[in-house]
C-alpha cells in the first residue's frame, strides 16, 4: 500500500522526467571536477540565485556545515536562532567537526532575530571570548517566512558589525513565493546561501551550496575532508537540475494545498490550529486531549502518515493532493469521534 505522507516534504518521490533524466545522465569523475552534469547543475544554479559559484553537496546539512566552516575558523563564533536547524537538527556538526561555537539567541515569534539581542551576542575583542564571525538565519523557519525589510536590515547589521551573513535556505524558493518576488531579492543580500533540492522542489537528493568562487573553493576542499566527494554524481544532479528549474513553478500549489489543509483542520474541534499561523506549505495543530500519538497510530492504520509532536506538523508536497487532504481530514474526525 502507497502511503499518504505528510511527516515532510522530504519524503517527495522522483518524477518520470527525473527518473529517466538520471538513467541517462552524461557522467565523469566529480572529484576531478570533470562531471559534465554535475557542472551544468553548478553553473546554472549560480546564475539562477546571483552568485560567482554554487557547489552540489549530498545534503542540506551538509551545506549549511560547509557554510560555517568556510566563513569561520577553529574557535571562532556563529550567531543563529535557537531554533535554527543548523543548531537544533544537524547533530552539532560546526562545533564537533569545525570547532566553531554556536551561539544560539531566541527566535522571535515571526521567526527572526532581534538583532539589537543579536548586536549584544557578539563578543568582545579579548582574547577571553571567541571571535563571532557570523549570523546565519533561516528562511522560512518553521514554515515562517523572513520579511524583506528584515533580511535588508539583518545585511546592513552584518556590515555595520563586520559580520558574514549566511542563509539556511532550504526553503528559500517557498519564501519567495510568499514574499511573491524572485529568488534573487532575497538571496542579494547573503554572503552564501543553502538550498535543498530534495524538499518541496522534489529531487531525491541533494543540496546547494552558493557564494563567492573564493568561498565555494574553500567549501570544496572542506566537502572532500568530511567525504562530501561523491564521483559520478551527474546521477543525481540531473534530477537536481529538473527540480531546480521546474520545482519552484509549483510551489504555490502546496501553499494552497496547506490553506486548505489548514482550515479543515480548524474545524475539528479537538485541535487547536490558528490559521494564520500557515504562510508556506507547513500547518501545525495541537491536540487538546494530548493524543498525538494514538492519532498517528490511527492514521498509520488508515494509509496514512504523519509526525507525533506537540503540536503536530503536517507538510504539502508535490505527492499531495487534495483528495489525500480530504482523507486525511476524514480521518481525524474518525479518530476523534470513536
Amino acid at each position: 500500500m502507497i502511503m499518504i505522507d505528510f511527516r515532510s516534504d522530504t519524503v517527495t518521490r522522483p518524477t518520470q522526467e527525473m527518473r529517466e533524466a538520471m538513467a541517462s545522465a552524461d557522467v565523469g569523475d566529480d572529484v576531478y571536477g570533470d562531471d559534465p552534469t554535475v557542472n551544468s547543475l553548478q553553473a546554472y544554479a549560480a546564475e539562477r540565485l546571483g552568485f560567482e559559484s554554487a557547489l552540489f553537496t549530498a545534503t542540506g546539512t551538509q551545506a549549511n556545515l560547509l557554510a560555517i566552516m568556510s566563513h569561520c575558523g577553529r574557535g571562532d563564533e556563529y550567531l543563529c536562532g535557537q531554533s535554527a536547524h543548523n543548531y537544533r537538527y544537524e547533530g552539532g556538526g560546526a562545533a564537533v567537526l569545525g570547532s566553531v561555537q554556536p551561539q544560539p539567541i531566541e527566535n522571535q515569534p515571526d521567526g527572526s532575530i532581534d538583532l539589537e539581542k543579536a548586536s549584544a551576542s557578539i563578543k568582545a575583542d579579548d582574547f577571553h571570548f571567541a571571535i563571532t564571525r557570523l549570523l546565519s538565519l533561516e528562511n522560512t523557519i518553521g514554515g515562517k517566512v523572513l520579511s524583506l525589510d528584515y533580511q535588508r536590515q539583518a545585511c546592513a547589521f552584518c556590515d555595520d558589525h563586520e559580520l558574514l551573513l549566511h542563509l539556511d535556505g532550504a526553503r528559500v524558493f517557498n519564501a519567495a513565493v510568499k514574499s511573491n518576488c524572485d529568488v534573487t531579492e532575497i538571496t542579494k543580500h547573503y554572503d552564501s546561501v543553502s538550498v535543498c533540492l530534495s524538499k518541496g522542489l522534489g529531487a531525491p537528493v541533494g543540496s546547494l551550496l552558493l557564494g563567492s568562487e573564493a568561498f565555494i573553493e574553500r567549501a570544496t576542499r572542506l566537502r572532500k575532508m568530511v567525504g562530501g566527494g561523491m564521483r559520478q554524481a551527474g546521477i543525481l544532479a540531473a534530477a537536481g537540475r529538473i527540480a531546480l528549474e521546474q520545482g519552484p513553478l509549483r510551489l504555490v500549489e502546496d501553499h494552497e494545498n496547506a490553506e486548505y489543509l489548514t482550515a479543515g483542520l480548524a474545524g475539528i474541534p479537538e485541535l487547536d490550529i490558528n490559521p494564520a499561523s500557515t504562510q508556506t506549505n507547513i500547518v501545525y495543530a495541537r491536540c487538546r486531549s494530548g493524543k498525538a500519538s494514538q492519532l498517528r497510530d490511527y492514521l498509520a492504520n488508515q494509509g496514512i502518515l504523519i509526525t507525533a509532536g506537540d503540536p503536530v506538523r503536517f507538510v504539502t508536497h508535490l505527492d499531495v493532493n487534495r483528495d489525500d487532504i480530504d482523507q486525511l481530514l476524514g480521518a481525524v474526525r474518525r479518530f476523534y469521534q470513536s
